[in-house]
C-alpha cells in the first residue's frame, strides 16, 4: 500500500516537473531564459522547452511598437509658460533584445528624461508663435537625440510627435482676443468698403438722375420756347402784334391751367378769385420788369466802363510819372559823372 502511494506520488511530481519545462511565448514577444541566474538564450514566439528547476524565465520583452506620452512644461523666449505633449513611438530592435533587457532597467523613465532635456533646450529659444509654427522642428530634435541615446540600449525611436501645445489660460484668452480683434478689423474694413461702394453707386445714380432730369427740363423749356415762338409767328401773320400775341398766349395758358385743375376730383387746392385781366397784368408787370432790368444793366455797364477808363488813365499817368523820374535820375547821374 505504501509502495503504491509513493509510486503514485513519484509519478505526480515527475509529471509536474516535466510540465514545468514546457512554456509558450506570444507573438511579438521574446522570453529571456536564465540558468542559475546566468543568461542562457532568447526564446521567440511559439512552444518551447526548458530544463525544469535549472532553467528559469527571467522576463519577457514586448517587441511591438509602443507609445509613450510625455508632458513637459517649459518657458518660451517671450517668457510664456507652455505645456507640450510629446508622443514617442519606439520599438525594441529584434537583434538587440539582450541589450534592451540587461542594459536598461526602465526604458520609459530613460525616454522621459531625454524628452525633458531636449524640449527644455529647444523651446526657450523660440517665441510662443514660433512654437506653434515650428513644432515639427521640436519633434525632429527630440527624435534625433533619442535615437542617438537609445540605440545603445537596443531601442529604435520610430517617430516623435508634438501632439499638444497648451499655453497658460490667460495667454490663450489674450491670443483669442487678438485673433478676434484682427477678424473684427478685417470685417470692419470689408463693411466700410461695401458701404463706400454703395455710397459711390448711389451718388452716381443720383448724378445721372439729376443730369437726365436737367436734360429733360432743358428739352421741355426748349420745346415750350419753340412752341411760343411758333404761336407768336402765327399770330403775327394774322395782324396781331407781339405784345397782344403774348397776352393772348398767357390768357390761353391761364384757362388751360384752370381746366386741368378742375379735372382733379381729389385735389385740396383752393382757387382765389381771378380774371383774365390778372393774366394781362402779370404779363405787363413781367415786361416792365424786363425793361427796368435792361435799363439798370445798361447803366451799370456804362458805370463799369467809365470806372475801367479812369483806372487805365490813372495807370498810364503813374507809368509816365515813373518814366520821367527814371529819366531825371539818369540825367543827374550823368551830370555827376561829368563833374
Amino acid at each position: 500500500m505504501i509502495t503504491t502511494i509513493f509510486t503514485a506520488l513519484f509519478f505526480v511530481v515527475g509529471f509536474i516537473i516535466l510540465f514545468s519545462g514546457i512554456f509558450t511565448v506570444k507573438q511579438q514577444t521574446a522570453a529571456i531564459i536564465e540558468r542559475f541566474g546566468k543568461f542562457q538564450r532568447i526564446s521567440t514566439s511559439g512552444l518551447h522547452f526548458k530544463i525544469p528547476v535549472f532553467d528559469q524565465i527571467s522576463g519577457r520583452i514586448n517587441l511591438k511598437v509602443q507609445q509613450l506620452d510625455v508632458m513637459v512644461e517649459t518657458k518660451t523666449k517671450d517668457d510664456v509658460f507652455v505645456k507640450l505633449k510629446i508622443s514617442v513611438q519606439f520599438q525594441v530592435i529584434a537583434t538587440r533584445i539582450y541589450d534592451a533587457f540587461y542594459k536598461l532597467e526602465n526604458s520609459h523613465d530613460q525616454i522621459t528624461s531625454y524628452v525633458f532635456d531636449v524640449v527644455r533646450a529647444e523651446v526657450p529659444k523660440m517665441k510662443l508663435d514660433d512654437v506653434f509654427e515650428r513644432k515639427d522642428d521640436i519633434a525632429i530634435a527630440v527624435k534625433r537625440e533619442l535615437n542617438e541615446a537609445m540605440e545603445e540600449y537596443g531601442y529604435d525611436i520610430i517617430k516623435t510627435l508634438v501632439t499638444d501645445i497648451d499655453p497658460d489660460v490667460q495667454v490663450k484668452a489674450a491670443m483669442n482676443r487678438i485673433n478676434a480683434s484682427e477678424r473684427e478689423k478685417v470685417a470692419a474694413e470689408y463693411e466700410a468698403e461695401a458701404e463706400r461702394i454703395k455710397i459711390v453707386a448711389k451718388a452716381r445714380a443720383e448724378a445721372e438722375s439729376k443730369r437726365l432730369q436737367g436734360q429733360g427740363i432743358a428739352d421741355q423749356r426748349r420745346e415750350i420756347a419753340r412752341g411760343l415762338e411758333e404761336s407768336v409767328d402765327v399770330l403775327n401773320n394774322v395782324g396781331i402784334n407781339s405784345q397782344e400775341a403774348s397776352a393772348l398766349i398767357v390768357v390761353t395758358q391761364h384757362y388751360d391751367t384752370l381746366q386741368s385743375l378742375g379735372e382733379e376730383t381729389q385735389s385740396n387746392l383752393i382757387l382765389l378769385p381771378n380774371s383774365p385781366q390778372t393774366g394781362s397784368d402779370m404779363l405787363n408787370n413781367m415786361i416792365a420788369s424786363f425793361t427796368a432790368s435792361n435799363q439798370i444793366g445798361e447803366v451799370m455797364k456804362k458805370e463799369n466802363a467809365l470806372k475801367e477808363k479812369k483806372k487805365r488813365q490813372q495807370e498810364e499817368n503813374q507809368r509816365r510819372l515813373e518814366e520821367e523820374n527814371n529819366k531825371r535820375s539818369q540825367e543827374d547821374f550823368g551830370d555827376d559823372l561829368t563833374d
